[in-house]
């Protein structure tokens, strides 16, 4: 590294974002952030537009989470950088964005020809949970993409609009791609009423272990009533990620038709199912549970043996 790299007087640094090594100019990008620069978003912008593809990429992301026209203006730009680095820095950026007003500088790059653009411009407007972006959000559900699909789930499920409701049971079920069936099994969550629980049971014997573990999940955040005898069959599932979650949704929804299941698991081979079913039997509570939670006191695990403790002390108090 250069001498002048090392030196950090105000003049120096200046010196160091114009400097001929690359390298050098990198670091005083990284370090701008962390300087008493007046005019530190001319600088920052200055060096989005460098010849270098790390500068651009460490200007990307020094600028992260500043909610200024100018600034959400350039990383969206940076979103068709030629370096995929630089785009990623970029669409890390964005989505760190809470200002709705910033979506404006966004929503044009969600109908982009490159898919990436678009899924990171709809990555970026999820957290801001604008509801003009809506029917551009369910349209892209259709997208060829699976990337896109997935980023485009997140917005219309986030924005909780019944009309997507449909889209999001149809893609839950039948999507190709296992990560996008995840999401929109995920993005149900955040409805209410019994009509997407056909698409969060008929996701609980995915393929995928991974969808079946989010079905699994959301069924606790649903909590319909109908649904207790598929999660307590869950409890079977070879993979014990899809246990726990079961167990967990079955605790939060108090079912006492669980009790016998879930004290059965109390003396599965895998403690973390065991952890889980004293908790689940804790909140439920039911006093049929007490002589098994009883025996699950001198579980060689001492986690398991405390949480029995604590689920006794829930029922009988």
């Amino acid at each position: 590294m250069s001498a002048t790299a090392l030196n950090t007087t105000p003049l120096s640094y200046r010196a160091r974002l114009t400097d001929n090594d690359a390298e050098v100019r990198r670091i005083a990008v990284m370090e701008l952030p962390y300087c008493d620069e007046d005019d530190f978003v001319a600088l920052a912008l200055a060096a989005l537009t460098d010849t270098a593809a790390p500068v651009r990429a460490e200007a990307a992301r020094a600028l992260e989470g500043i909610e200024e026209d100018a600034i959400v203006r350039a990383l969206a730009a940076a979103l068709r950088d030629a370096d995929n680095a630089v785009r990623e820095a970029a669409a890390l950026s964005l989505s760190e964005l809470k200002d709705p007003a910033m979506s404006s500088h966004i929503v044009p790059y969600v109908t982009d020809t490159d898919p990436f653009t678009r899924a990171a411009a709809f990555r970026a407007l999820r957290e801001l949970r604008v509801a003009g972006v809506f029917d551009a959000a369910l349209a892209a559900l259709q997208d060829a993409n699976e990337r896109v699909r997935r980023e485009a789930i997140a917005v219309v499920g986030y924005l909780k609009n019944p009309a997507g409701l449909g889209e999001l049971t149809r893609i839950a079920m039948n999507d190709p791609d296992a990560d996008v069936r995840r999401a929109a099994v995920g993005a149900l969550g955040y409805a209410t009423g019994e009509q997407v629980v056909p698409a969060l049971t008929h996701a609980l014997k995915d393929s995928s272990w991974q969808v079946r573990e989010e079905a699994a999940s959301t069924l606790g955040k649903v909590k319909p009533r109908d649904a207790v005898d598929k999660l307590i069959c869950a409890m079977e599932d070879s993979y014990w990620q899809v246990r726990i979650c079961a167990i967990r949704s079955l605790g939060r929804m108090k079912a006492r038709e669980a009790v016998g299941a879930l004290c059965e698991a109390l003396a599965h081979t895998i403690s973390n199912v065991r952890k889980e079913s004293a908790i689940a039997l804790g909140e439920i509570g039911d006093a049929k549970a007490i002589p098994a939670l009883q025996k699950a006191r001198q579980d060689a695990d001492p986690d398991v043996r405390k949480l029995a403790l604590l689920a006794l002390a829930s029922i009988t108090k």
